[in-house]
């Protein structure tokens, strides 16, 4: 059951257990088998991360298509919408942190919704994501993040298997790693259908190889 009320208030929920548990060795082993190096990529990635090109595996294209995440994507977005992206990342030891940002959504508030699949235990030990419930309207679209939202951010915990949703303007950053555990993601973008043409326009840039036709309807 979605609760409807608390996305639309918070910008953001977390699917508890959502990956099946038989699937998560399968998952860490495709993870580490696509990781080319940097300059590999059309762009190059950024240091202290480990990035994984694996959007042609078919175990992530499951985890992507899982009714449950699909029926969340669904609900923030609001109409026709399609699997933009996904790629793997996880912060080496002593790196990862960011400043609180909003990934932003493309061409109307909450048309980009954006999903952290997460195949290892994650907390403030290895540098789990945190966030500023309820910022994903902003009165000013665009505006900088004012330094004193970082004292009302929240780092999520949970376990391999859970996964976090969240609106593509929700004030939201990784954190540090300080012990070098595994921390391994995918990171997965859907987008209202709307926005088709503008993501083919980028998709060879940002590494999308895999087809992005298929359609999916908000429940």
């Amino acid at each position: 059951m979605i609760d409807r009320e608390q996305l639309q208030r918070d910008g953001y929920t977390v699917l508890r257990d959502a990956i099946p548990h038989d699937w998560l060795d399968g998952l860490r082993a495709a993870f580490d088998a696509c990781e080319p190096p940097s300059d590999a990529w059309p762009v190059p990635r950024g240091f202290g991360w480990r990035h994984s090109l694996l959007d042609l595996e078919p175990a992530v294209q499951a985890v992507c298509r899982l009714p449950a995440l699909l029926s969340v994507a669904g609900a923030m977005i609001g109409e026709r919408f399609f699997l933009a992206q996904v790629e793997g990342r996880e912060p080496l030891k002593g790196e990862g942190h960011q400043g609180l940002h909003r990934d932003l959504s493309s061409v109307r508030p909450g048309d980009t919704v954006q999903a952290l699949a997460y195949f290892d235990e994650f907390g403030p030990f290895n540098g789990a994501t945190r966030l500023v419930p309820g910022t994903h309207r902003p009165e000013v679209p665009g505006a900088p993040c004012p330094p004193e939202m970082e004292a009302q951010a929240m780092q999520i915990s949970g376990k391999a298997g859970d996964i976090l949703v969240f609106d593509a303007d929700l004030l939201h950053a990784a954190t540090v790693n300080p012990s070098g555990e595994r921390r391994r993601t995918i990171l997965i973008s859907y987008r209202a259908e709307s926005i088709y043409e503008s993501h083919l326009a980028t998709a060879k840039l940002r590494s999308v190889r895999m087809d992005t036709s298929e359609r999916f309807n908000p429940q």
